[in-house]
């Protein structure tokens, strides 16, 4: 296949993924007029609805001028041959592998970081503090993206440093021990996230004794869980969206609430909630997720292996002679469709999950106080209670709260 096929290829990869993700918004912004389905009445009065439906076209507008404008920089960038010219211009000083490729991926980290932190600003401090979720100040926001930044420049460093050492030193086989320490990256980020990682953006406190408390500690006898780690987390610092996660294998896992759902919701409707995230470790929905995370990577490692030597992916993208980092960044476009397509097969995956933990917490707690929660975070959320069913099957890691409500009343 020649360079010129290739770069074809690449741009109309390019092209359908915009068009198909534009299509989908389409829809979905579309369908988000139509009334509020009967069993979900009481959720909105006509007022709230009309902000929920405006909050969506503000939203879908602002996504849509933030894609457009990433889709004509890459696009512009293939067609021009700039990624191939920013690895001659880093040769000239820098010649040597894995500096050339880290130093190539760090300069790619800090044009999109610089062309995305305007809009990362104003969908905060307009889109979010418009309709009255936005808890963030301008220092908070600032440290956010600096210690991400510094996480992102270091793990992703590292990775990327082992990566191409095992290219040079194991040629084609490298994606097997690639895979290999990828694979406990993945454990190590499951079992600690709320350890070492989470405590740099948020604090987590235990829960206090009290009523919720008592509730939460009663119900985990109950369905014989071993509750040892419930915390709360200050969510209200950024956001007054709440939400609730599980985190962590054996000893380390925890459940945590966020203080805004607290806030916001009655001691049965936040057992119910808990109920569910039990009902995900009942499941082992927590580790069945990390092994298809780890099968996932192993596949696209495999697939990877089978370009990173190619002189042609090079060449395609502007390059002079071949480099390896040039072949990287071609096989994330050259995977995008896999990428979707495995997406949206963890979707469906995820919503059959979802399913399962509501049924759990229904059969070992009740439906109404679920029911009631689910409805209040969406209210809360201003979320769209009409969703397209096509942007639901590809996009949706939860099923839409009409389906949920569905299938907890029988």
């Amino acid at each position: 296949m020649t360079e010129q096929t290739i770069l074809t290829i690449l741009i109309g990869i390019t092209v359908f993924d915009f068009v198909f993700e534009r299509a989908l918004s389409f829809l979905n912004n579309k369908s988000a007029l139509k009334p509020i389905p009967e069993e979900l009445s009481g959720i909105y009065d006509e007022e709230k609805y009309r902000k929920s439906q405006e909050y969506g076209k503000v939203t879908g507008r602002f996504g849509m001028v933030s894609s457009t404008i990433n889709f004509f920089v890459m696009i512009g960038a293939l067609s021009l041959g700039w990624f191939g010219m920013l690895d001659s211009w880093l040769r000239t000083f820098s010649p040597v592998e894995p500096v050339t490729t880290l130093l190539f991926f760090g300069v790619i980290f800090l044009i999109s970081q610089i062309i995305g932190l305007p809009f990362s600003y104003y969908k905060t401090f307009v889109i979010e503090e418009r309709f009255g979720f936005n808890r963030s100040t301008v220092k908070t926001f600032i440290l956010d993206k600096v210690k991400g930044w510094l996480i992102g420049l270091i793990v992703g460093g590292l990775l990327l440093a082992i990566l191409v050492y095992l290219v040079m030193l194991m040629g084609k086989d490298f994606w097997i021990y690639f895979w290999v320490v990828v694979t406990v990256f993945v454990l190590f980020v499951n079992v600690f996230y709320t350890t070492l990682i989470l405590p740099l953006f948020n604090k987590l406190k235990p829960m206090e004794d009290g009523a919720l408390k008592a509730s939460i500690e009663n119900y985990s006898h109950k369905v014989d869980f071993p509750l040892k780690n419930i915390f709360v987390i200050d969510g209200s610092k950024r956001s007054s969206k709440g939400n609730a996660f599980f985190s962590g294998l054996g000893k380390q896992k925890k459940v945590v609430l966020y203080d805004t759902l607290i806030e916001n919701h009655t001691y049965e409707e936040l057992t119910a909630v808990f109920a569910h995230e039990v009902g995900h470790f009942k499941k082992k929905h927590i580790v069945q997720g990390a092994i298809v995370s780890v099968l996932t990577i192993g596949l696209m490692l495999f697939l990877l292996s089978k370009m990173v030597f190619s002189s042609e992916l090079s060449f395609a993208m502007g390059g002079e002679i071949t480099a390896l980092h040039l072949n990287l960044l071609a096989f994330t476009i050259l995977y995008s469709p896999v990428s979707t397509v495995l997406g949206i097969f963890g979707n469906i995956l995820s919503r059959k999950n979802e399913f399962e933990a509501d049924a759990y917490a229904v059969e070992t707690y009740g439906s109404e106080p679920l029911i009631s929660a689910l409805k209040k975070l969406s209210s809360d959320h201003l979320s769209n209670l009409t969703p397209h069913s096509a942007y639901t099957f590809v996009h949706y890691s939860h099923p839409p709260l009409l389906q949920r409500v569905k299938a907890m009343q029988g």
